[in-house]
C-alpha cells in the first residue's frame, strides 16, 4: 500500500527542483542578446555561456559524481568488504584531480564545446562520431542505471508502482533540462547536493539510535576490509584504474569545465571537487557500517515478506542497503528525508547525462557531420529534441532491461579503454593521425571485449593469465588501453614516415591527414570559437583562394582565444 504521506513529500520536494530549474533557465539570455555574436547561442544553452563560476562549478561538479549509484554502491561496499572494497569514492576523487591537472586547463583554453571537438579538429567529423558511440551508450546507461535505482529506493520506501517513479523522475528531470539548458542543470545541483548533505547527515544518528543497532566501533578492525592475494590484487589495481582514467573521459565532466570562466577555475573546480566526493561518500559509509552492526531480527524487516527474519541482510538484498536503514531503522520523518537525498542525488546526475549525450549529438554529430550549414536555431532545436530522446530511452531500459548495470559496466570499461587513451594522444601526441586513431579504437575494441563481461552475460572468448571460474584476475582492462594507445603512436609515426617518405603513393592516403590533404579542408584562424557556423570557416583571399594557415609559432594571447590549432598541420574539414 502506498504511503500517502510520504508521496506529498517528494512531490514536494520534485516541485521545489523543478522551480529552481525553470527559475535558473530565465537567466540565458536572450536570443536577440546573442545575435551579434558567432556561436554564443549554442554556448548559452550547452555551456551557461561560459559564466559559470567556480563555486557553482565545484558544487554542480560534486553533484554529478555523488548520483544515487555513488551513494548506494558505497554503503553495500562497507556492507560486503570494509574500506579496501569500497573504491569508487577514491576512485573518483583521483579522477577528478588528474583530470584538472591532465585536461582542464587545455581544453578550457582552446574554447571547446564538447569533448569530441579535438578529435574532429585533427581528424576529421566521422571520427568524431565514432568517438561518440561509447560517449552515448555510456551516459545513457549510466542514467537508466540511476533511475532503476531511484525505483527501487521508492518502491521499497513508499509501496508505489517502481514503473510510475522512475517516469515521474525522468520527465522532471527532461523538462527542467529542455527548458533551462545548462543553467537549469547547474542551479539544480546546487540545491540538490544541499539536499543529499542533510539529508544523509540527519539519517545516520536516527538509525544509530535504533534497539538493533550496535556500536559500529566494536569491531572497527574490520572496517579496513582485505584485498585478497597477487590474483586479488591485479583485479583490485585494475579496477582502480579503471575509476581513475576512465572517469575523465565523460562529456559530464568536460561540460563543467567547458561552462566554467576561466582556465584556472577549471582546474579548481576539478580538484575541490575532488575532495568534495570524498566527503560526500562518509554519510552513505557510515550507513553500510550501521546496516552491518544491526541485527535485523530486531526490526520489521523480512526480506522474503513472509514473517521469516534474518539477522543480516541477504547476499542478493545487499544493492538496497541505504533504503532499508531508511525504512526500518529510521522514524518516517526521517525516512522522507532520506529518500529526498536519494531523489536529489540521482536527478542531479540523470539531468547532466541526458544533457551531455544530447549536447554531443546536437553539436558534433548533427552541426560537424550531418548538416555544416546548419544555424545557431537548428542546432539548439536538435539538442532539445535529442533530450527527449535520450531521456526516452533511458527510462524505457530502467524499466525493461534486467542487467542495466552490467550494460553500464561495460560501456564504462570501453570508455576508459578506448576514449582516455584517445583523449590523451589527441591532446598530447602532435603526429598522431587518424590512421592510428582508428586502428587504436579497434584495438581496444576487440582486446576488451574478448575478456568477456559476466554481466550481460558475454563470455570470454579469450583467457587471460590468471583465469579462474569465469573471472579474469589478469588486469587485461589496462592491458587493452595501454595496447590502444602504444597502436595509436604506432600507426601514427609509421604512417606519417611511409607516405613523407614516398614509400605510399599520396592515393593511398584515403583518409586526407597526410600528404593527400584535400583543398576544401581550411586552416581554423586562431581566434574562432568551435561553435562557429561552417560557413565562416570557408575563408577566401580577395582572388579566391583559400586563406593561408597561421604561423605555427603563432600563440593564443589569452585564455579567452577560442580556438587555435596545435599546429599548421591541423586542419577542420568540411567534407572529410
Amino acid at each position: 500500500m502506498a504511503d500517502f504521506l510520504g508521496i506529498v513529500a517528494i512531490v514536494f520536494f520534485y516541485v521545489l527542483i523543478l522551480v529552481v530549474g525553470i527559475w535558473a533557465g530565465r537567466k540565458s539570455k536572450s536570443t536577440k542578446e546573442l545575435e551579434s555574436e558567432v556561436g554564443a547561442q549554442t554556448e548559452e544553452v550547452m555551456l551557461a555561456g561560459r559564466n559559470i563560476g567556480t563555486l557553482v562549478g565545484i558544487f554542480t561538479m560534486t553533484a554529478t559524481w555523488v548520483g544515487g549509484a555513488y551513494i548506494n554502491g558505497t554503503a553495500e561496499a562497507l556492507y560486503n568488504g570494509g574500506v579496501l572494497g569500497c573504491q569508487a569514492p577514491v576512485g573518483y576523487a583521483i579522477s577528478l584531480v588528474m583530470g584538472g591537472l591532465l585536461f582542464a586547463k587545455k581544453m578550457r583554453e582552446e574554447g571547446y564545446i564538447t569533448m569530441l571537438d579535438p578529435f574532429q579538429h585533427k581528424y576529421g567529423q566521422r571520427i568524431g562520431g565514432l568517438m561518440y558511440l561509447p560517449a552515448l551508450l555510456g551516459e545513457t546507461f549510466w542514467t537508466a542505471a540511476i533511475l532503476s535505482a531511484l525505483g527501487a529506493t521508492l518502491s521499497v520506501i513508499l509501496g508505489i508502482d517502481m514503473n510510475a517513479s522512475v517516469t515521474l523522475s525522468a520527465c522532471i528531470a527532461v523538462f527542467y533540462t529542455f527548458t533551462g539548458g545548462y543553467y537549469a542543470v547547474a542551479y539544480t545541483d546546487v540545491v540538490q547536493l544541499f539536499c543529499i548533505f542533510v539529508g544523509l547527515w540527519v539519517c545516520v544518528p536516527a538509525a544509530m539510535v535504533h534497539d538493533g543497532a550496535k556500536d559500529i566501533s566494536r569491531n572497527a578492525g574490520d572496517w579496513i576490509g582485505e584485498i585478497g592475494g597477487f590474483k586479488e590484487t591485479s583485479l583490485w589495481i585494475d579496477c582502480m584504474l579503471l575509476l581513475v582514467f576512465g572517469g575523465i573521459p565523460w562529456q559530464v565532466y568536460f561540460q563543467r569545465v567547458l561552462s566554467s570562466k576561466t582556465a584556472s577555475g577549471a582546474q579548481t573546480l576539478s580538484f575541490v571537487a575532488g575532495v568534495g566526493c570524498i566527503l560526500m561518500a562518509i554519510p552513505p559509509a557510515l550507513i553500510g557500517a550501521i546496516a552491518r552492526n544491526t541485527d535485523w531480527r530486531m526490526t520489521d524487516y523480512s526480506p522474503w515478506n513472509n514473517g521469516t527474519k534474518v539477522e543480516s541482510i541477504p547476499p542478493d538484498k545487499r544493492n538496497m542497503v541505504v533504503p532499508l536503514v531508511f525504512q526500518y531503522l529510521t522514524p518516517r520523518w526521517v525516512a522522507f528525508i532520506g529518500l529526498g537525498a536519494v531523489s536529489a542525488a540521482v536527478m542531479s546526475s540523470a539531468d547532466s547525462s541526458v544533457l551531455s549525450a544530447a549536447s554531443m549529438f546536437a553539436h558534433n554529430i548533427w552541426k560537424l557531420t550531418i548538416r555544416p550549414h546548419a544555424s545557431e536555431k537548428e542546432v539548439i532545436i536538435v539538442m532539445r529534441v535529442a533530450i527527449i530522446c535520450v531521456g526516452i530511452m533511458a527510462t524505457i531500459m530502467a524499466l525493461t532491461i534486467q542487467s542495466i548495470y552490467g550494460l553500464w559496466y561495460l560501456c564504462a570499461d570501453l570508455v576508459y579503454v578506448i576514449l582516455f587513451p584517445q583523449l590523451l594522444c589527441v591532446v598530447y601526441m602532435p603526429r598522431s593521425n587518424t590512421y592510428g586513431s582508428l586502428a587504436g579504437y579497434a584495438v581496444g575494441l576487440v582486446l576488451r571485449l574478448i575478456g568477456g563481461e559476466p554481466l550481460v552475460s558475454l563470455p570470454a572468448f579469450f583467457h587471460y593469465p590468471m583465469y579462474t571460474d569465469g573471472t579474469q584476475y589478469f588486469p587485461f582492462r589496462t592491458t587493452a588501453m595501454l595496447s590502444s594507445m602504444a597502436t595509436i603512436y604506432f600507426v601514427s609515426i609509421q604512417s606519417e614516415k611511409l607516405f613523407k617518405s614516398g614509400r605510399l603513393s599520396p592515393e593511398w592516403d584515403v583518409m586526407g591527414c597526410v600528404v593527400n590533404i584535400p583543398i576544401d579542408h581550411v586552416p581554423l584562424p586562431s581566434d574562432v570559437s568551435f561553435a562557429v557556423s561552417s560557413e565562416t570557416l570557408n575563408i577566401k583571399t580577395p582572388n579566391g583562394t583559400p586563406a593561408p594557415a597561421p604561423h605555427p609559432n603563432l600563440q593564443p594571447s589569452d585564455e579567452n582565444t577560442l580556438l587555435h590549432p596545435y599546429s599548421d598541420q591541423h586542419y577542420y574539414s568540411t567534407s572529410s
